[in-house]
């Protein structure tokens, strides 16, 4: 009977302490909730939603975009760059180098972009600070780091000719890259070469690391030709891409063709099909025969050193059969050593008598390349680089296609042959 009058005692305090503490929650979740009233009426101000909706209302609308994305590498150094914006305008960009020097740019002028001035310098890291502001005048800020490619990473062509240069109707556009190139359908296809005469234009690889370019005949007297390289990009090989970007333009001069005759050791100088001019000349002698065929001037020297051991004609001592330091009016014809120049150490009576030299065209000079009279000064000053020399009946071979810038002794099929496209 105690016991259960006990029971009875402890079960009402157990009812008022669930009672005083279910008291406390709903003090607690009356604190924390709002009240009844406040809920009824959609006031849930305090909620994570509302306050998300509060900050979204003073964060800028303005969106912008930094290219290439922050960390990235092997970014290009042409036309890669830029900052966009959406939903607002750019107020300011700043772009440095990772030591701090500044990079010029400009935003443009409806404030939506902004690029560099210049090209990008490789294997270097730079820093793009951006600042857009919305129509309400709020502003929004980006950062973006960068690495532009290396140069163990891409590939550039050295080209020739140069831009804005007059040459002659032999000069081949001829590209020699940096790399080794193993996709030359891709990077064949990033160059075009055009001319204002119409003519078709073929590439032609001699090797992995050049190319070049022609028509099927002569370039046409007066015509403008224009390079354009669109490599920006273009993967040349394995991880290896291309960085240029840039048109070239150079004109076609005159029709000038020259056509040496080993037999009759003259040289009849012709413009536009007609001769000009006749200049006796002295070539390879039997032992050291001139190479045959079509030859382009790739180079002019006023006077330069000539020195046999540089091309294989050597004494027993290791020294060169000849070493002539101030040859004058020398204008080269092959990679290997051929030139067409002045001669003012030989006798005046073999020019036009006897063929004397270790392989090259000689004329009739004075020493020093004072005196404008003679034979190889006229011709000098009458010549452009891209001239055509046409050596023949000397007895030797037809100079290579890839020594100097001879590929026209390749006829057009075997030409277009080596196009990659």
């Amino acid at each position: 009977m105690e016991k259960r009058v006990m029971t009875d005692s402890k079960r009402r305090k157990g009812l008022m302490a669930a009672s005083a503490l279910l008291g406390g929650v709903l003090v607690l979740s009356a604190c924390s909730g709002g009240s009844k009233a406040d809920a009824s009426s959609g006031g849930d101000s305090s909620s994570q939603a509302k306050v998300d909706e509060a900050a979204a209302k003073k964060t800028s609308e303005a969106q912008i975009k930094i290219t290439p994305k922050d960390g990235s590498d092997n970014a290009s150094i042409n036309n890669g760059t830029a900052v966009t914006v959406s939903k607002g305008t750019l107020t300011s960009v700043t772009m440095q180098t990772a030591s701090g020097t500044a990079v010029a740019g400009q935003i443009s002028a409806d404030k939506k972009s902004w690029k560099p001035s210049a090209q990008l310098d490789r294997a270097t890291t730079y820093k793009i600070a951006a600042e857009a502001a919305d129509s309400a005048g709020r502003v929004a800020h980006e950062n973006a780091s960068f690495a532009t490619v290396a140069p163990a990473n891409s590939f550039i062509g050295n080209f020739t000719p140069e831009d804005g240069s007059t040459v002659g109707v032999g000069m081949p556009v001829s590209i020699n890259f940096d790399k080794a190139i193993t996709n030359k359908a891709a990077v064949q296809k990033g160059i075009t070469v055009s001319s204002s005469s119409g003519q078709e234009v073929v590439g032609h690889w001699f090797s992995a690391n050049r190319l070049d370019f022609r028509p099927e005949n002569y370039w046409t007297g007066g015509s403008t030709v224009t390079l354009k390289l669109n490599l920006d990009g273009v993967q040349g090989a394995s991880g290896v891409y291309g960085v240029q970007q840039k048109t070239v333009t150079f004109k076609i001069g005159r029709n000038q063709v020259s056509i040496v005759d080993a037999q009759t050791k003259t040289m009849k100088v012709t413009q536009d099909g007609k001769t000009i001019k006749t200049i006796p000349i002295s070539a390879g002698a039997p032992d050291h025969k001139t190479y045959q065929g079509q030859m382009v001037i790739s180079e002019k020297f006023k006077e330069t050193r000539m020195d046999g051991s540089t091309v294989g004609f050597t004494k027993n001592d290791g020294k060169g059969e000849y070493d002539i330091k101030d040859v004058p009016h020398a204008m080269r014809l092959s990679s290997s050593g051929t030139f067409i120049h002045g001669n003012y150490w030989g006798a005046k009576s073999i020019f036009g008598a006897v063929n004397t030299s270790h392989g090259c065209v000689g004329l009739s000079d004075t020493k020093g390349a004072g005196d404008p009279n003679t034979s190889a000064a006229w011709f000098y000053n009458h010549s452009l680089i891209g001239d055509v020399v046409v050596v023949k009946n000397t007895g030797d071979k037809t100079v290579a296609p890839d020594n100097g810038l001879n590929g026209w002794n390749l006829d057009w099929a075997a030409w277009k042959a080596g196009s990659a496209v």
